[in-house]
């Protein structure tokens, strides 16, 4: 007859009721606040955001949108040079991006003509 063996001995007491449980408690909290609320510690850092890809808040709306108009003017011929490039499947694909992109070019220019500018 084989022997069974003996369940191991596990310590009864919790994780949380020793000296340092508070530490351990707030160490988890911090866990799952990475994890399940990510937005929640950005706000709270007090790290300032990179600025390499922030639009400038001084710059006023007019300017950043001629700054749109034209990036999006230059994707989208950067596109029509690609789609040049692939097959009649793929350049389809690219082409329909590409008009895609020059709808929301035209969206911006009519935005830019409705500026009104500050004096």
């Amino acid at each position: 007859m084989p022997k069974i063996p003996e369940p191991p001995v596990t310590d009864p007491t919790s994780p949380y009721e020793s000296i340092n449980s508070k530490k351990l408690n707030d160490a988890a909290n911090r866990a799952l606040d990475h994890y399940l609320n990510p937005a929640a510690l950005i706000m709270a850092s007090t790290n300032k955001p990179e600025p390499m890809y922030l639009a400038n808040p001084v710059y006023d709306t007019e300017s950043l949108l001629a700054n749109a108009c034209e990036t999006l003017g230059c994707a989208s011929i950067m596109l029509n040079n690609f789609a040049a490039s692939l097959d009649t499947s793929h350049r389809k694909t690219a082409i329909g991006i590409a008009q895609l992109i020059m709808l929301g070019e035209l969206a911006v220019n009519q935005a830019l003509d409705n500026v009104e500018l500050k004096e």
